[in-house]
């Protein structure tokens, strides 16, 4: 979904097809150590967008803890060190807002990044990126001068709009919720049941927007980049500046839908984070901001479901 519309917006921009590069997963398995140098040593990329990973729900996350943290971490080490190899200079890594601890003061800030417990349900798949984060940072103060290294890490809010998965069980929840509604206007099934009481609050960001901030951060000057982070405390949040709550967004997507039905809450399931809700003000600073509105984007992201 990120990568397809990075892809998007920088074609959008003035870039040519034939500048960039990309695989898919049946094409090069990131987890393969040696078929990741090779893919390097062979295109010689000048710049990387790493925005593969796997990734998914609460119930996703819970079923596959081993997965997550595995296959993300040998993902991220692989196309990082590989990147290095290979004398890329520049490089963004994306990352997630489930970095935070738990009970992160809201909106949270970069510099809530390791100050208490993170949320259970998804602690594997956030070591991960942690990790992450720490490898660009690492590389970045062992290589930086010597080298030329300039590896950045964006953390993304939850996501959705074209290219989602729709998966009735491993999406997240706005593109489980839009499968779910769907499927329940065409049977006429009375009513919708949602995980947990619907009371925890979510930021969502439009996915092209999201491109666009990744596009922004990786093209800054390093002085200004340098100005607004520090050494080990170096990623910057993209959110799109407010939140709702799981109830709202639920009722927000049965009207784009067009399910009439009722919706109820399954509060023996769980919640998940109370709130995670990013402050990015350090990006807006940058000069960057969201453009698309939460109704306008469900929308879009509907009719690419109905693609499917």
């Amino acid at each position: 979904m990120v990568g397809s519309a990075i892809v998007r917006y920088l074609l959008a921009n003035g870039v040519k097809q034939a500048q960039i590069v990309t695989r898919t997963h049946a094409e090069l398995d990131l987890t393969n150590q040696a078929a990741v140098q090779t893919f390097f040593a062979q295109e010689k990329p000048d710049q990387v967008y790493l925005a593969a990973a796997k990734v998914g729900g609460i119930h996703a996350n819970n079923t596959y803890p081993a997965e997550f943290i595995y296959d993300n971490l040998m993902i991220q080490a692989n196309i990082i060190d590989a990147a290095f190899k290979n004398r890329v200079k520049k490089l963004l890594f994306l990352g997630s807002s489930c970095i935070y601890p738990k009970l992160a003061p809201q909106p949270m800030r970069e510099d809530a990044l390791l100050t208490g417990t993170l949320e259970a349900t998804n602690e594997p798949y956030a070591i991960a990126k942690i990790a992450g984060i720490k490898l660009c940072e690492s590389y970045n103060r062992q290589y930086g001068v010597s080298h030329g290294v300039d590896y950045r890490s964006v953390m993304p809010t939850n996501l959705y709009g074209p290219g989602d998965n729709y998966h009735a069980e491993n999406s997240h929840v706005i593109p489980a919720l839009i499968r779910r509604f769907h499927e329940a206007k065409i049977s006429n099934a009375p009513s919708v049941a949602i995980w947990g009481t619907g009371t925890p609050k979510r930021e969502f960001l439009y996915v092209d927007d999201m491109a666009a901030a990744s596009v922004h951060v990786m093209n800054l000057d390093k002085a200004t980049y340098d100005q607004q982070t520090q050494p080990m405390l170096s990623h910057i949040n993209v959110g799109y500046g407010s939140d709702v709550s799981i109830a709202e967004a639920a009722q927000t997507i049965a009207q784009v839908v067009g399910y009439t039905g009722s919706v109820t809450f399954d509060t023996s399931k769980p919640d998940g984070t109370p709130r995670k809700w990013m402050d990015s003000s350090r990006l807006n600073s940058l000069g960057w901001q969201a453009q698309v509105p939460l109704l306008q984007g469900l929308t879009q992201a509907y009719q690419d479901f109905l693609k499917k």
